[in-house]
This record gives C-alpha cells, sequence and structure tokens, in this order.
C-alpha cells in the first residue's frame, strides 16, 4: 500500500476458515505518518498493528494500533498477529519479548512444544455499574430488559482498556442481540468504556463463555474477537465467582453471531495471584489475498 514494507494480512482466534478477525500488520512501519497508518485501517477496514523500532534498545520493538476512526492503545489480536508474523519472518527468534505500546510494556512469550504465543494483560480492575439510569441506558443501547440478565450486575472491567461486562441468562438471547448502533458510543462516553461486551456460559463447558463486542466507535459495529474484551471478561468472571482461585483461566468463544466464529484462551499468569495479570492466546493464520 506504500513504497515501504508490504502490509501482510493475518487471521487471529479462527476456529474455522470463514471465523477470526483479520489483522493487517505491517512489519516495517518506521518512518511512516500517523495518516498512512490510519489510512491502511481505513482500507481494510480492520484494527491494523504496525511495527518499529522500539524507543527504549532494553525493549525489542513498539507497536501502534490503528482502527478507521481513531489510534489505539493496545490490541490483543493485532499484537498475536504481528508476533506470529515476525516469529516466521525470522526477526523474532528468542522466547520472549518486550514491546512498547501506548498502553505500557507489553511482554510476549513463545511456547515452542506448541509454537503458541502468549501475550501478556496486566491484572484487571472491576467495578459494579450502580446507577439505575446508567445501567437502563446500557439496555436500552442493546435492546434488551432486565429479565434478559442474569442477577448479577453489569460492571466495568479494565485490563489495557475498560469493557462494560453486560451478563446474558441464555446464550441463544446473546446471539440475537440486535443493538441501537447510534447509541452505543454516548453510552460508552458515560461509562467511560471503550466497548460493551454482553456475555453467557456455556452450560455444558465450566470456564465456556460465550460473548460479543460491540466497540465504542471503531468505524464498524462488531467485532469477531476481542482479546482485550475477553482478558477483562476474565477477572469479571474471577469477581462473579465463576472462576475460583487457583483455577488456571478461561475460554471465550466470539463472533457465532457474526458467522466468523472465534476462539480465545485468557489465563492467569499465576493462577494463585490474579494480581498479576494473565496470557492471551489463540490460533492465528495467514490470509492470502486476491
Amino acid at each position: 500500500m506504500h513504497n515501504v514494507q508490504p502490509v501482510q494480512l493475518v487471521r487471529v482466534f479462527s476456529t474455522t476458515d470463514d471465523g477470526g478477525n483479520p489483522a493487517p500488520v505491517a512489519l516495517d512501519a518506521n518512518g511512516w505518518s500517523d495518516m498512512q497508518m490510519k489510512d491502511v485501517a481505513r482500507a481494510y477496514g480492520h484494527e491494523s498493528a504496525f511495527v518499529m523500532r522500539a524507543a527504549d534498545p532494553r525493549h525489542d520493538f513498539r507497536f501502534r494500533f490503528f482502527v478507521p476512526n481513531h489510534e489505539m492503545e493496545m490490541c490483543g489480536h493485532a499484537t498475536l498477529g504481528a508476533l506470529w508474523l515476525l516469529r516466521h519472518a525470522g526477526v523474532w527468534c528468542t522466547d520472549a519479548a518486550r514491546i512498547e505500546t501506548l498502553s505500557g510494556i507489553v511482554e510476549a512469550r513463545y511456547d515452542a512444544s506448541d509454537a503458541r504465543i502468549e501475550v501478556s494483560q496486566p491484572a484487571g480492575r472491576v467495578e459494579p455499574v450502580g446507577d439505575a439510569a446508567l445501567i437502563a441506558q446500557t439496555l436500552d443501547a442493546l435492546n434488551l430488559d432486565a429479565n434478559d440478565l442474569l442477577p448479577l450486575g453489569i460492571v466495568n472491567a479494565t485490563t489495557s482498556r475498560t469493557k462494560t461486562l453486560v451478563p446474558i441468562r441464555t446464550t441463544a438471547r446473546l446471539n440475537a442481540i440486535a443493538p441501537k448502533l447510534e447509541r452505543i458510543e454516548s453510552v460508552c462516553d458515560v461509562l467511560s468504556s471503550t466497548g460493551l461486551y454482553p456475555f453467557s456460559l456455556d452450560a455444558n463447558a465450566p470456564h465456556v463463555f460465550e460473548a460479543r463486542q460491540f466497540p465504542r466507535a471503531s468505524g464498524y459495529p462488531e467485532d469477531a474477537a476481542t482479546g482485550i474484551a475477553a482478558a477483562a471478561l476474565l477477572f469479571g468472571a474471577h469477581r462473579y465467582g465463576f472462576v475460583a482461585a487457583g483455577e488456571r483461566g478461561i475460554l471465550v468463544r466470539q463472533g457465532v453471531a457474526m458467522g466468523r466464529p472465534s476462539a480465545i484462551a485468557v489465563n492467569f499468569r499465576d493462577p494463585a495471584d490474579a494480581s498479576q495479570g494473565c496470557w492471551l492466546s489463540g490460533p492465528v493464520c495467514m490470509i492470502e489475498e486476491a
């Protein structure tokens, strides 16, 4: 797209050939302007990652992320996709990396036994949304009523970014949500959230959750896979009592309602101490462009 390192397209967190979240990645974006990076995100319509030299020589890379409308502090699936490409290009050859992002230093590790790449997220903060009027606005934006909710309460959960977790009684109701998209941004602004993340429990599989992500203002209405939101859900699930002390983590299925099924593994760095943060992981593959 520019006269520098070409943009490569990967699919992250996919469970089928049509699933997951595509991520355009430029492995050498040194010298690119903000407008060039935003143009890539707009052309592809997806969160895009741009790899640069680290400002601090003690770190390995610097990543920047753009969606069609703005720059993002952090993007989990685009980070995984960029690291996978760096691995395949022979640029990242060690078992660990430290990456500069606008959200702070992100750690990565590579497990050669199963070629798994994991990306760190900080410990989550979980705060109940207690204002009745704000709860009503959130439900209205999602076209839900109080009977659609599990009796757990809506919460804001924050790792790299804040997501609003909305517990839904059934997966069927979750997948039937038809939000009032024009109201998502204003509700998220009042919530100080970057997206609404309604979720349900898989009745047949403990620690498996179904979820959907409606971002605040990314330039598209729904995400097929959202690593940062899945990390937030891990800490929300811990707060709700679905993940007991000593248990490793959860699997989040997303994108089913969009026909793009995805799976995101989120595990505590230390199952005995949630304050140590967590690891995100999932499958990555190349998308061959026509």
